[in-house]
């Protein structure tokens, strides 16, 4: 399994997927959706029983889709994130021990951060780009904005709350590579199975400007 630095995990398209996965059947025809609009990074979190054996089915038959873990919050979570095939985590959080055992499985990263404390002490450990979490709840826009200039160097990968409407006004902002989202994978599609209706929103993200 190659990995891909998170850089350029974060450069494939203008948004990554936020993905709850309840039932695993949904699991590759949601993915084969998003890529077919033009998402490729797929974050599927660890919120449901499911989880990795739903990272696992993607990795196995998607080639065209980079999936990665979200909700990495152990060291337990990043061994098992990375027996299921994942290509990248995500942490809600930064955890020092998290971040270790991530280090030593070659499991590249996305730390969320929620201070310029926290943003500080992530870079020292030489981490670049972060994830800007919860991002509406924290001030949004205008916090990423002010953090530009003293937190200089670090890129951002802001979620929580962010839509359609709102997403370009976060990527606009020179220190935003792209913005995660669960709005291109409406949980009543999925459960519909209207895959069009994905690859649609899909599509729409997709096009987003950076």
């Amino acid at each position: 399994m190659t990995m891909m630095p998170i850089e350029d995990v974060c450069r494939l398209a203008p948004v990554v997927p936020v993905l709850v996965i309840d039932d695993l059947d949904k699991a590759v025809p949601l993915a084969e959706a998003l890529v077919a609009g033009g998402l490729r990074a797929l974050e599927i979190t660890m919120r449901t029983p499911v989880a990795l054996k739903a990272i696992r089915a993607v990795a196995d038959a998607v080639p065209d889709a980079v999936v990665g873990v979200g909700t990495l919050r152990t060291a337990d979570d990043v061994k098992a994130a990375v027996d299921a095939g994942s290509r990248f985590g995500v942490s809600p959080g930064f955890s020092p021990v998290m971040m270790d055992a991530a280090h030593a499985a070659g499991l590249p990263m996305l730390p969320g951060v929620a201070t310029p404390s926290e943003a500080m002490a992530a870079s020292e450990r030489g981490l670049k780009i972060l994830k800007f979490f919860p991002a509406e709840a924290n001030g949004g826009v205008p916090v990423l904005s002010a953090w530009s200039s003293p937190l200089a160097g670090i890129s951002f990968c802001p979620t929580g709350g962010i839509g359609l409407k709102n997403a370009p006004d976060y990527l606009a902002l020179s220190n935003v590579l792209c913005v995660g989202g669960s709005w291109v994978a409406p949980k009543k599609a999925i459960e519909q199975g209207d895959w069009a209706a994905i690859t649609k929103l899909a599509s729409e993200a997709s096009g987003l400007s950076t």
